[in-house]
C-alpha cells in the first residue's frame, strides 16, 4: 500500500469515526432535546463542555469526521423539501453533500491548526481553541447557523464571544496542566451581570398569527379564498381584542399582493383600526421579492427580505452553475433579490426591525443592536424536521446577546415571543 493511501485509510477506522459522532452528538444533544420538549440547563452545560473538552483533546481526523456528522445531525432537515419538489430521492443526496461540505470545512480549517504548529510553533491546544473561537465566522455557501457558542443558549454560561473565550481558555489550561482547578476560570463565563436583559415590557397588544397550512395547499390555487378569509377574521378577531398590531406569518398570501387591487383596498381599510403586518410575495418588475407588508392608517409600506436563503431563495454557487441547478432541483425559477438595507418602521411609538424568516437567524439584522424586531416565517417546507427548533434556539441567542425582544409569527410551528433570551407565551395568540 502506497503512503498515500496509508493516509487516505487512517481516516476510516472505526475509533475516529465513532469518536467524530461522539463529539457531533455531543454538540447537538440540546437541539434533540428541545425538540422533544426538554430544555435543561444543566444538562445543555454538561453536553456543550464535554462537546469542547473532546474536540480539543482530538486528532485531525476525529475533528474531519465530527464535521461530517455535524453537517448531518445539525442540518438533515434541508433535504425535507425536496419531498415538496416531488423529488424524495435528493433527501439522502443533500444530507450527505451537507455532511461532506462540513467535513470539508472542518479538514481544511483543522489543517491550518497544524500548519501553524508546524511552521510557527504554535501549540496545537492553543490552535484547536483559536478555531473554536473564531469558528463562528465560517460560513459554508453563506450559511451560518453553525456556531460553537450556540451550544450554550439554554446552559448556566453566557454566549458573548468573550464568555466562549473564558470556557476555552479554562478546559485548554485544565488540559495542558492536568489540573481541573483550572475549571474554576469557567465561573466568569456566567452571567452574573445580566447586562443583556432589558427591562422593557413584552407589547401585550400584538397579536402573532400561528397557521399551519401545507406547501401544497399554500400554493394550490382552489384554497386562495379561503386563505385569504382566515386572514380577514383573524384581523376582525383582532380588532374586537382591540389589539394594536396584527402580525401574520410569512407568505400567508402566496401571490404578488401588490398586484391585487381590490384585497390591498382591504386591509389599507381595516389599517385605519389596526396595524398590519403581513407576508406576500412583492412583484418588483422584473424582480421578484419576498416581502413584508406594513399597513398602517390607510397606507402601506414594503419592507423587502435582505438575507436571502442560500439555494432556497438564492443560489450561492457561480452564475454557470446555480443555473444548472436552478434548472435541474427548482424547474428553472429565477433566484429573488435581496434589497439592500434593512427596515425599521414605527408602530405607536415603538420600533420594530423587519426580518422574515431566514434572516432573523443572521447576525447582520442585529446591527445596531435593535429593541425590537418583528419575524415572518413559513417552516412549511421543511416539515416535519428540527429545523423551527434550530431557529427558535438561534433566536433565543440572539436575544440573550443583543437584547433584541422577539415576536415570531410561523406557519407549520409554534408562535412565540422571546424575551431577554428566552421564549414567553405572554401574549402569543392562536
Amino acid at each position: 500500500m502506497s503512503l498515500y493511501n496509508k493516509k487516505i485509510s487512517a481516516y476510516f477506522t472505526i475509533n475516529k469515526i465513532t469518536r467524530g459522532f461522539f463529539i457531533a452528538f455531543l454538540s447537538a444533544g440540546a437541539i434533540y432535546l428541545d425538540w422533544m420538549g426538554t430544555v435543561n440547563p444543566f444538562i445543555n452545560t454538561l453536553l456543550a463542555l464535554s462537546a469542547i473538552f473532546f474536540w480539543l483533546i482530538s486528532d485531525k481526523k476525529v475533528w474531519v469526521w465530527s464535521g461530517f456528522f455535524i453537517g448531518i445531525l445539525w442540518f438533515w432537515w434541508m433535504g425535507v423539501s425536496f419531498v415538496h419538489y416531488q423529488m424524495p430521492w435528493a433527501v439522502p443526496l443533500v444530507i450527505f453533500i451537507a455532511g461532506l461540505i462540513y467535513s470539508v470545512v472542518f479538514y481544511l480549517s483543522i489543517t491550518a491548526v497544524y500548519l501553524l504548529e508546524k511552521y510557527l510553533k504554535v501549540n496545537n491546544l492553543i490552535g484547536k481553541a483559536l478555531l473554536l473561537l473564531i469558528f463562528s465566522y465560517i460560513h459554508p455557501l453563506g450559511f451560518d447557523w453553525f456556531k460553537p457558542e450556540l451550544l450554550f443558549t439554554n446552559s448556566y454560561l453566557g454566549v458573548e464571544k468573550w464568555q466562549f473565550g473564558l470556557i476555552l481558555l479554562g478546559i485548554s489550561l485544565a488540559i495542558y496542566k492536568r489540573n481541573l482547578l483550572f475549571l474554576f476560570i469557567l465561573l466568569g463565563a456566567y452571567p452574573f451581570l445580566k447586562h443583556f436583559e432589558n427591562n422593557r415590557e413584552i407589547n401585550e397588544k400584538i397579536t402573532l398569527h400561528n397557521s399551519y397550512i401545507s406547501v401544497e395547499d399554500k400554493w394550490n390555487i382552489r384554497y386562495k379564498s379561503q386563505h385569504i378569509d382566515e386572514v380577514m377574521r383573524a384581523i376582525y378577531q383582532a380588532i374586537d381584542d382591540k389589539q394594536e398590531i396584527i402580525v401574520f406569518p410569512e407568505s400567508i398570501f402566496a401571490l404578488y399582493l401588490n398586484r391585487e387591487e381590490k384585497l390591498l383596498t382591504i386591509l389599507k381599510n381595516y389599517s385605519h383600526k389596526i396595524t398590519i403586518v403581513v407576508g406576500g410575495l412583492y412583484w418588483d418588475n422584473p424582480i421578484p421579492r419576498n416581502s413584508t407588508y406594513i399597513f398602517q392608517k390607510g397606507e402601506y409600506t414594503i419592507a423587502n427580505k435582505v438575507v436571502l436563503v442560500p439555494f432556497g431563495e438564492q443560489n450561492p454557487l457561480p452564475a454557470w452553475l446555480g443555473k444548472w441547478v436552478n434548472k435541474i432541483f427548482f424547474d428553472g425559477a429565477p433566484d429573488y433579490v435581496a434589497a439592500k438595507n434593512f427596515t425599521d418602521y414605527t408602530v405607536k411609538g415603538t420600533t420594530y426591525r423587519n426580518a422574515i424568516c431566514f434572516e432573523a437567524t443572521s447576525e447582520k439584522l442585529y446591527e445596531g443592536d435593535p429593541k425590537n424586531m418583528i419575524v415572518l416565517s413559513n417552516n412549511g417546507w421543511l416539515m416535519p424536521s428540527i429545523e423551527p427548533t434550530q431557529q427558535k434556539i438561534l433566536l433565543e441567542f440572539y436575544s440573550k446577546k443583543y437584547g433584541t425582544t422577539i415576536y415570531h409569527s410561523v406557519n407549520m410551528s409554534p408562535a412565540y415571543i422571546v424575551h431577554n433570551g428566552k421564549i414567553v407565551e405572554k401574549g402569543v395568540k392562536k
